[in-house]
């Protein structure tokens, strides 16, 4: 399966954050996301909207490489982000690995940690395949 060219930086609300994809197939994505003011919340730790945003978009992307080019679309049905350790400076790192493949939906894990490797936050994320809406 080709990838993405990587040349081009994420558009749209992932370009806003940062978001740099580093991997992507149908079962594993990988991203990362330099740590900036603009992430933090009001106590200087990443905000968890962040790390659900990263996490939706990841598993979006892997599953609509493959959905895209039978005319459907992927997109977010449910996001359950557990948060477990703070991140505060360095990267974002981000790994979505598939668990399911459906016909209608599909199931990812996702895992954002720090430079150390330790996990701070996991996500569940589950994408809806639908037919591509009309403009």
């Amino acid at each position: 399966m080709s990838g993405p060219d990587f040349s081009v930086p994420p558009g749209g609300f992932d370009a806003l954050y940062g978001l740099e994809l580093l991997e992507l197939t149908d079962e594993l994505v990988r991203a990362k996301v330099p740590v900036e003011d603009k992430l933090r919340q009001p106590f200087g730790l990443v905000h968890g909207g962040v790390f659900a945003s990263i996490a939706e978009t990841l598993a979006s992307v892997g599953t609509a490489v493959v959905v895209m080019p039978d005319g459907m679309a992927a997109m977010g049905l449910s996001n359950s982000t557990s948060f477990i350790r703070p991140l505060t400076e360095g990267t974002i790192h981000a790994r979505a690995i598939r668990r399911h493949r459906g016909r209608t939906t599909w199931i990812w894990d996702v895992e954002i940690s720090d430079d150390a490797g330790r996990v701070c936050a996991l996500t569940r994320m589950t994408i809806a395949v639908r037919p591509v809406p009309e403009a």
